[in-house]
């Protein structure tokens, strides 16, 4: 390997592939975990004899969780470091969802989901800080997008395993469905031990001798701080900044189409079973319809990943808007049609709205430096949550009290708000480093 030659242009290498099933392992447990719960909604609701107010408490929850963990893990990160943080969000899914098992009210369940959601918060600013500060501009916007899918991956096992579980695990099958997620947590525990700091953060901090040791060590000892396109004199951004300037306007971007693009999506995910049964998708066709529409989301994810750098981000968010939220137009329209036409229509806003979906990590982490990369990322994730966590909590009353019909069409108004936002503020970052990508001036 020729010296000089910038840690962004060089070959993914063995550290790259791992600090990828690092960080993805975490996607995959963030959406096994937020998803499990509507798995077991209908069991356990029935069990605890819970209200349609506790029920949309209880999915709500943890996406309160991650409004305060996203806020308070992106300043951490920015503080404290990636490398220190990393484990808090394992751990607590770990504690949480065993803690589910012994659950005997609506109240319980709901601080389990808010901690677990604190975890999944955490994991926003951690995990894509870390994977973007190493990873070569090449991959890194389909491997950041890889996390989405991974998110996919893991709900869609959500619904397989849960689905398994209570067709096998008897009266309190519901119980083992929301403990399953510490068998992941585990093991991602495990798979963390040894990461590194990012060398970039060390920079950012001053800690120059550290950087140069870690930057060694992943890309070999022809290479050193002279490599990586980042100097300390450069670091003049602060957290303040993401509230005004060029970065405040940014800002409102990422929260904005972030919001749009996940509220129907937790509202499906929460719900999906009593969803497509207020469609007329009654018994093993919502049950398993659940899982077809979660593996569309995967397939939508992984076309969206594959294009990413062909279509660029600001023309796949567009387009992901638009065509995904005529689907959910559809689904208003035709809400007491066939089940298979539901499904269709379902599947085609799952594949859709992929591409707005991989851009969720994409655009906060390439839109800001070092220095408040992880705070930006960490507070887009808490502003987005707001309005996923009431979407979500407004399902069940919304299906008795203006129907399902109504309902899609809110969900699609929600989606053009994002196609609008978009139009107006989306940037292009494709082919960019990470400080071109970042800079006010370009």
């Amino acid at each position: 390997m020729t010296k000089n030659v910038s840690v962004e242009d060089v070959p993914i290498n063995w550290f790259h592939q791992l600090l990828c099933i690092r960080s993805g392992g975490g996607w995959v447990l963030d959406g096994y975990v937020l998803s499990i719960i509507g798995v077991a909604m209908v069991q356990f609701s029935n069990d605890l004899q819970l209200s349609n107010f506790w029920q949309g408490m209880i999915a709500a929850s943890a996406l309160i969780g991650i409004f305060f963990g996203g806020f308070l893990g992106g300043v951490l990160t920015g503080l404290l470091g990636r490398q220190k943080l990393y484990f808090v969000g394992p751990a607590l899914f770990v504690v949480c969802s065993l803690a589910q098992f012994w659950a005997e009210s609506g109240l319980m369940l709901f601080i389990c989901r808010f901690l677990i959601g604190i975890g999944v918060g955490f994991e926003y600013p951690v995990a894509g800080s870390l994977l973007v500060e190493f990873m070569p501009r090449k991959h890194r916007g389909p491997r950041l997008a890889l996390l989405t899918i991974l998110w996919f991956a893991g709900a869609a096992l959500a619904y397989i395993v849960g689905n398994v579980i209570l067709d096998n695990g008897g009266a309190d099958a519901w119980r083992l469905v929301l403990a399953s997620p510490a068998v992941i947590g585990v093991l991602l525990l495990l798979v963390r031990i040894g990461t590194p700091e990012s060398p970039r953060w060390l920079l950012s901090k001053g800690r120059a001798d550290e950087a140069e040791r870690i930057i060694r060590k992943v890309y070999g000892p022809s290479f050193s701080l002279r490599d990586l396109p980042e100097q300390p004199a450069e670091s003049k951004a602060s957290l303040g900044d993401l509230l005004h300037s060029g970065y405040g306007k940014r800002m409102l971007f990422v929260a904005v189409f972030w919001s749009c693009s996940v509220i129907p999506v937790f509202a499906v995910y929460s719900f999906a079973p009593k969803v497509l049964q207020a469609l007329n998708l009654q018994g093993a066709w919502a049950s398993y319809g659940s899982v077809a529409i979660t593996l569309m989301f995967v397939v939508g994810c992984v076309i969206a990943t594959r294009l990413i750098n062909t279509m660029g981000r600001r023309c796949m968010v567009i387009q992901s808007f638009l065509w995904s939220g005529l689907a959910l137009l559809g689904l208003g329209f035709f809400s007491d049609g066939s089940e298979i036409l539901v499904l269709v229509l379902f599947g085609a806003y799952a594949v859709l709205i992929g591409g707005a979906q991989v851009l969720q990590l994409v655009y906060p982490n390439e839109l800001f430096p070092t220095e408040i990369r992880s705070a930006a990322v960490g507070l887009g994730a808490s502003l987005s949550r707001i309005g996923a966590a009431i979407g979500t909590w407004l399902v069940p009353i919304s299906l008795q009290g203006i129907g399902i019909a109504n309902t899609m069409f809110a969900a699609a108004a929600v989606t053009m708000v994002g196609l609008i936002v978009s139009l107006a503020l989306a940037p292009e970052t494709r082919s960019l480093s990470l400080q071109e990508a970042a800079s006010l001036g370009r």
